[in-house]
């Protein structure tokens, strides 16, 4: 037996141990066998697997550390490591769920300070235009989220002022080179809208051209949005306001967020007192709305700032 097991280079009690299950059980009996436990003393309990099953099947666009915050607040300690076996093993992970984790961009400090505005992709929404979203840049809160279904300046006016009057006004807005907040054929790109927004005394940013990295805040967001209504379907047309009006709410109330240290955007998000949300509302009476024509430049009466971003650099208009 030693010679052979020379031979074949394993060690002696090796040999004996494979001799011993060939007497039991033939050629069989050497066969690769399963290294499962007998017990598995440390196993998730089944109704939390059962549970971590549920929350994935109602929300089956948040992974594992989204879905471990969730338990933790039903009063189950369940690590993200644990709840992503879970999913693994009950077949609930997809190749497409996995992701990079994201490269830390800019950031302001508090709510208010940068508003990032977009509208959606119209892919899946029956519609020339997807929703209208804005989205705070410091706490990730989604200050709209509307189906205007159209680019019309007057609706996003109307978007707009109805965010201002419950949020206060934002110090600056961040856009891309879109209608109706860019003019291709007017001086400086301005438009009605942004000469309205400027009147506020808010300042405006846009992005590169083809460079939607700027709003990366936005553009996930817009993933999420989209994951949603991909992987829970959406109801018949005349419903979708109500579909967008309850995803806001899941998103600012209760579904975690990674840059918050999984906290829900709303819990960071300060609205502003009652007295500034009368001012803000007087100073949107006294302001009416002017349409400009075509290729017409007008100077905004306020001291509103209007610049773009070229990669890293900030290219200052005006002032």
């Amino acid at each position: 037996m030693a010679s052979l097991c020379v031979e074949f280079g394993i060690s002696r009690p090796t040999g004996y141990l494979w001799l011993g299950r060939y007497r039991e059980g033939g050629i069989n009996g050497i066969g690769e066998r399963s290294r499962r436990p007998h017990s598995s003393p440390t196993r998730t309990e089944g109704r939390i697997e059962d549970r971590i099953v549920a929350l994935r099947r109602e929300r089956p666009d948040w992974g594992a550390r989204k879905l471990a915050v969730l338990l933790g607040r039903e009063g189950f300690s369940v690590p993200a490591s644990t709840v992503h076996d879970v999913l693994l093993r009950r077949g609930l992970v997809r190749a497409e769920d996995r992701h990079p984790q994201a490269i830390k961009r800019f950031e302001r400090e508090q709510p208010n300070q940068l508003w990032q505005m977009d509208f959606k992709s119209p892919k899946g929404w029956d519609q020339n235009v997807g929703p209208l979203s804005v989205l705070d840049d410091a706490t990730r809160y989604v200050i709209a989220l509307d189906g205007t279904w159209t680019t019309r300046a007057e609706a996003v006016q109307e978007r707009l002022t109805t965010a201002f009057l419950a949020c206060g006004l934002p110090d600056a807005m961040l856009m891309d080179h879109g209608t109706p907040w860019w003019n291709t054929k007017a001086a400086g790109g301005w438009s009605q809208l942004t000469v309205w927004l400027m009147k506020q005394d808010i300042q405006l940013h846009f992005c590169a051209i083809r460079h939607p990295q700027t709003q990366g805040k936005v553009e996930r967001f817009h993933g999420a949005l989209e994951s949603a209504r991909r992987r829970r379907g959406l109801p018949e047309p005349e419903q979708h306001q109500n579909w967008l009006d309850s995803f806001r709410h899941e998103y600012n109330h209760v579904r975690p967020h990674e840059a918050l240290a999984m906290q829900a955007p709303a819990g960071e998000f300060n609205t502003v007192k009652d007295v500034q949300r009368q001012n803000v509302k007087h100073v949107l009476e006294l302001d009416t709305f002017n349409p400009l024509k075509e290729g017409e430049f007008t100077r905004p009466s306020g001291p509103g700032l209007c610049s773009f971003y070229q990669e890293s650099s900030e290219i200052q208009l005006f002032q």
